[in-house]
C-alpha cells in the first residue's frame, strides 16, 4: 500500500511540474542515485546496528551498592 501511495504522489507532482512548466530540480539519473542512497541508508543503519552494535548489559554498568560495605557510608 505504501508503494502505491508513493507512486501516486509522485505522479501527481510530475503532472504538476509538467503543467507549470517546471523542470525537475535534478536530472533523472542524479535523482535516482539520491533515492538509492536514501534506501541504502534506511536499510543499512538497522543492519549495522544488528550486526555490529552490541550494547553493554545494564548489569555491568550498575554502581556497587552500599550493602557490600555496611560500615562505610
Amino acid at each position: 500500500m505504501n508503494y502505491l501511495v508513493s507512486l501516486c504522489v509522485g505522479l501527481v507532482f510530475g503532472v504538476c511540474y509538467a503543467l507549470l512548466g517546471v523542470r525537475s530540480p535534478a536530472p533523472p539519473i542524479v535523482a535516482l542515485f539520491g533515492l538509492l542512497g536514501m534506501v541504502i541508508g534506511e536499510q543499512g543503519v538497522p543492519w549495522v546496528k544488528h550486526h555490529y552494535w552490541h550494547p553493554v548489559a545494564a548489569e555491568t554498568l550498575s554502581l556497587p551498592s552500599n550493602d557490600a560495605n555496611p560500615g562505610r557510608r
